[in-house]
């Protein structure tokens, strides 16, 4: 179902691997996959390329992006971009 270099788009609300906030809604590039899919490690990046979070993504925390899927942005706070 997933792999490797995908977007996911985020079911609910997470906290990445340094404590960041993430959203339901927010799209991220899958970058690595623990055996047997247990766990998706992704990167999420603001819209001008900067990394905000890298966080371990459970399956049922997210859905591989669709056609029907819309990109939407919000302000993170300043710290967690560069």
């Amino acid at each position: 179902m997933f792999k490797e270099h995908d977007q996911i788009l985020l079911t609910a609300d997470i906290v990445g691997d340094e404590g960041e906030e993430l959203k339901s809604g927010d799209v991220g590039t899958i970058i690595h996959i623990h055996p047997g899919e247990e766990a998706l490690v992704v990167e999420f990046m603001s819209l001008n390329g900067d990394t905000v979070a890298i966080a371990t993504v459970l399956p049922s925390q997210a859905h591989p992006v669709t056609n029907a899927d819309l990109t939407h942005a919000r302000t993170v706070l300043p710290t967690a971009c560069p």
